[in-house]
């Protein structure tokens, strides 16, 4: 279909609805799957997408109207096509068919045929704008001036949040998400207004059948109870990373303190639920962690305050199994071996943050990924558990993600630089405890209780033969100083120190030592060994030095 022909249609003084749709109606067939278009035709499809605007601002028949809509939509997917959508007659001229707005009518009430296409208006409308916000930074700030965001809350509130239909309610909170995640602006609006918390929460609630049994406590699960329907599975999608922005900023209002963690409470219900695939169920489950990433921790408790069913994990009689979930879908990512930054980093930092400020979690993990050293003949990155997977991740390659693992192991350690070398080796930890400062040893700035970890048998036999920066016992080789005499190895050592002064000369190192406080400084400002660095003492003061 040739773009003049419907221009000049369109275009045309005594235009008729029924032709406009027929020709429009052709071009949306051959175009639905077109994601890359004709740049010769550009100034064409900008003149079309203002002659369509023209006709959506007129009367015009809901099934005209809805037409006309479904070709703005594929026009939309061109970002260089957008300035006279953009404007904001433009975006108030969809926002009024997509009846944003808490004064925006809800329906005619008359025939269902009728309400059906009303419904399909109101839809495609939606998408447009959600098109449109995505590929303009002026409909962006044009949706922003409008109150684009706060008039959606307002339209789902009318509705009753989940009792919208399906598509109106998906792409109103598509639309809402995406607002939300490219205006800061619309963020901190949105956070201090305490019904837009609510209205999402009361979607999910809806979508996720959440039924009260006291307060901040969901009521069980029934064991037989099917999957999650699929569309009430994105419509809580759709809510989570809405909620995800929200949450993003920070507030003190006791009000929203409250919301919080009724949130926790529902995430602690969506971390038990499936749905009907597994990849979906990580999805949701993966929503929940970013979720729950921004939310204080201590409001994190509500995780594990319920009582213990029949068949959960339990840990001095708090309720575990959501917190088990998580550990098994940080493990999930970790074996994927991909995508570690996106997929990995939020639950680490999640269950960190949660094991620094609840001790009861911080124990049913540490006895999970960390439980007491028995045989240490292998390095502690070598082999298939959680200890020695996390363990490899300290030396990868990105610094978010080695960071994370070693925070994470860090606290499950009470932030004890001894109890870290004793579970990874000091040449995995180093990275960490330089960024601290803890070099030379001591703890982190968290208070932890006082009860103290217990070696086994096995680890206190072999303690005093473990090589404190690879973590593990090595076989004993030939000491190649053995057959040296003392000339041969002075000889050796002033080799060594002229290579390293030469080096130094050179600039091509630079020797550090260690401050008192642990932390690296040049080697002529530390109270070490002339041309060494001091890197540890074991406790039968044995020095290693390099």
């Amino acid at each position: 279909m040739e773009l003049s022909v419907i221009l000049s249609q369109i275009e045309n003084e005594n235009e008729n609805d029924e032709e406009i749709e027929r020709l429009l109606h052709e071009y949306n067939t051959e175009n639905c799957r077109t994601f890359s278009f004709d740049k010769k035709e550009e100034d064409a499809r900008i003149r079309l997408c203002r002659a369509l605007l023209g006709v959506l601002g007129r009367v015009a028949q809901p099934r005209c109207q809805s037409t006309c809509l479904e070709t703005l939509r594929i026009l939309s997917r061109d970002k260089r096509v957008l300035g006279p959508v953009s404007t904001r007659e433009g975006i108030l001229t969809l926002a009024a068919l997509a009846r944003v707005g808490p004064d925006a009518p809800r329906g005619t009430g008359g025939e269902q045929q009728d309400e059906d296409e009303e419904e399909r208006v109101v839809v495609e409308a939606l998408k447009c704008l959600c098109n449109v916000v995505f590929n303009s930074t002026q409909a962006q700030q044009v949706g922003a001036d409008v109150q684009l965001a706060q008039g959606l809350c307002a339209s789902l509130h009318a509705a009753g949040a989940g009792a919208a239909p399906h598509e109106v309610g998906l792409f109103s909170l598509r639309l809402l998400f995406l607002l939300s995640a490219l205006r800061s602006d619309v963020r901190s609006v949105l956070r201090k207004e305490p019904r837009a918390l609510a209205l999402l929460t009361d979607v999910l609630e809806r979508a996720l059948d959440v039924h009260w049994a006291g307060p901040y406590k969901v009521a069980p699960l029934d064991p037989q109870a099917p999957p999650i329907p699929s569309q009430e599975n994105e419509r809580a999608m759709e809510a989570l990373k809405a909620l995800f922005n929200i949450t993003l900023s920070d507030s003190s209002d006791e009000d929203a303190e409250h919301q919080l963690r009724l949130l926790v409470a529902i995430m602690r219900h969506l971390l038990l639920l499936r749905t009907h695939t597994e990849e979906t169920t990580e999805e949701a489950h993966s929503h929940a962690v970013n979720l729950l990433s921004n939310i204080p921790s201590s409001c994190l408790d509500v995780l594990i305050d319920i009582p213990v069913q029949l068949g959960q994990e339990e840990d001095g009689g708090k309720n575990m199994a959501a917190i088990q979930v998580l550990l098994d879908f940080m493990e999930k990512r970790v074996d994927r071996g991909s995508n570690y930054k996106e997929g990995l980093t939020p639950v680490l930092s999640l269950l960190a943050e949660s094991s620094r400020y609840h001790r009861e979690i911080r124990r049913y993990i540490k006895a999970r990924v960390l439980p007491p050293l028995k045989d240490v003949s292998s390095r502690p990155e070598v082999g298939t558990t959680i200890r020695n997977k996390l363990v490899r991740l300290m030396t990868h390659v990105d610094m978010g993600v080695k960071q994370s693992a070693a925070e994470f192991l860090f606290v499950l350690c009470k932030e004890s630089v001894d109890n870290l070398v004793k579970y990874t080796g000091y040449g995995s930890a180093a990275g960490l405890l330089l960024s601290r400062g803890l070099l030379a040893g001591g703890r982190g700035e968290t208070q932890y209780s006082e009860d103290e970890d217990s070696d086994t048998d096995e680890y206190k036999e072999a303690k005093p033969y473990i090589n404190p920066i690879t973590g593990h016992v090595e076989e004993l080789g030939a000491n190649p100083m053995d057959e040296m005499t003392e000339e041969q190895k002075e000889y050796e050592a002033q080799k060594l120190v002229n290579m390293i002064d030469q080096l130094s000369r050179q600039q091509l190192i630079k020797p550090m030592g260690v401050r008192k406080d642990g932390t690296l400084a040049p080697l002529e400002e530390t109270s070490t060994a002339e041309c060494f660095v001091y890197v540890l003492k074991s406790k039968k003061e044995s020095s290693t030095w390099i």
